[in-house]
């Protein structure tokens, strides 16, 4: 009996960058997951909480939904969160993955 439908299963040398850093309200830790998966997205994890999404540089305009994947207090934070990643995340290059 087959229990599982299996979507995929990929194996990829993934590049990670691994950051810490201070703002005047804050510190942060993150891990970026580099990967051709998840069309070109990178995968940001916080090492603090656990808490993850895919980012790519129009979803840092939008500060609300930074606020609220990550957990933050305050707007202001998500804004410096948005500020570093403008600079630490690549511009996804789309290809199709899924045929």
């Amino acid at each position: 009996m087959n229990l599982f439908d299996k979507l995929y299963d990929e194996n990829e040398n993934a590049k990670v960058r691994f950051v810490g850093f201070t703002t005047e309200q804050a510190r942060y830790d993150f891990g970026i997951v580099f990967t051709n998966l998840f069309f070109g997205k990178p995968l940001v994890v916080c090492m603090q909480t656990g808490r993850s999404t895919l980012l790519d540089p129009k979803d840092l305009d939008d500060k609300a939904y930074l606020q609220k994947v990550f957990k933050m207090d305050t707007l202001h934070q998500a804004e410096d969160l948005s500020e570093f990643f403008k600079i630490a995340l690549p511009s996804p290059s789309f290809e199709t993955q899924y045929e």
